[in-house]
């Protein structure tokens, strides 16, 4: 699916033309899931985005039962691979892997100690200079990641958000990592909080409204309040033009994404109706940047 053309200019130039936003997760498949419909809106306005995956999504589980198949486990890594280029292409991004290996999703009680070697073991300063590097080579003016739940408590998700956040710092300190590049120093960070509870009962409600059966029903049930948690948001992307493209870009992740699951319950038309924002939390901004704010760049002057 061809990534929308988006507005441009009396010269025929793009208005975000110069900025470069980097998105940093865990597997491939979470690009696709967090913040994809303001991925494909930046992208058709310009801006030069970069996808960082820490892992190749290894150990990850076959969540589409159409994928489970002898043939698929054999060759889940490639086949991961192969997926996120597809991804990739649909969203009009480019795309590095940092290198490291899945954790996988510790099950039992107690958990199982982690794989050895895996991501979420690896040394913090180690995970750290990798990403230092692409910061410094792609000089993102603009870093979204995990926060420090990690979304959801996956080993992976949590390394992600610590990671994230240490090469943020660390990119324009020339007396770090003096080795991986000319420091760079991006201006604002921000975590992902499009699964926010608000969001989840705003669309339960007019699935229910509208005589559909809601798939939030059971989550929402067993989902405790935190107000404070969701006050956090500061950001709201308006892409609800977008959702289509994300809807490509997830349905690319076939071994993760059924197209007859949970991901696509929901109309979308409800969805742009009810909710059409992507939702973030601003950490830090080196920039006049006032709150509430609709804009990832907002702040940052044109490059």
């Amino acid at each position: 699916m061809p990534v929308p053309t988006g507005p441009t200019g009396a010269s025929g130039a793009a208005p975000r033309a110069g900025y470069r936003l980097m998105h940093v997760h865990a597997h491939p498949d979470d690009e696709s899931s967090k913040g994809a419909a303001s991925t494909a809106k930046y992208v058709a306005e310009g801006v030069d985005v970069h996808v960082v995956t820490c892992t190749g999504g290894e150990r990850g589980s076959v969540l589409n039962p159409k994928m489970d198949r002898p043939d698929v486990l054999a060759n889940i890594t490639e086949i991961r691979r192969q997926e996120m280029e597809r991804a990739r292409d649909i969203l009009g991004i480019r795309q590095d892997w940092l290198g490291f290996v899945d954790s996988g999703w510790p099950e039992g009680d107690p958990k199982p100690p982690l794989p050895e070697g895996c991501f979420a073991l690896v040394p913090l300063e180690e995970a750290t200079e990798r990403l230092v590097r692409l910061i410094r080579d792609f000089r993102p003016h603009v870093v979204t990641t995990y926060d420090e739940r990690g979304g959801y408590p996956h080993p992976d998700h949590v390394r992600c958000h610590e990671v994230s956040v240490a090469a943020f710092e660390a990119a324009g300190d020339p007396e770090r990592f003096p080795d991986a590049g000319e420091p760079w120093q991006p201006l604002k960070l921000y975590y992902h909080h499009s699964f926010n509870r608000p969001r989840m009962e705003a669309i339960h409600e007019a699935m229910l409204a509208h005589g559909l059966e809601s798939p939030w029903a059971e989550r929402l049930a067993n989902w405790e309040r935190e107000p404070e948690w969701d006050a956090r948001i500061t950001t709201r992307v308006p892409c609800g033009d977008y959702f289509g493209v994300r809807d490509q870009a997830l349905l690319a992740h076939a071994t993760q994404i059924d197209p007859d699951g949970f991901w696509f319950a929901v109309p979308r038309e409800l969805q742009v109706e009810v909710w059409p924002t992507e939702d973030f939390e601003l950490v830090v901004s080196h920039v006049d940047a006032p709150t509430p704010e609709d804009d990832l760049f907002a702040g940052i002057p044109q490059p």
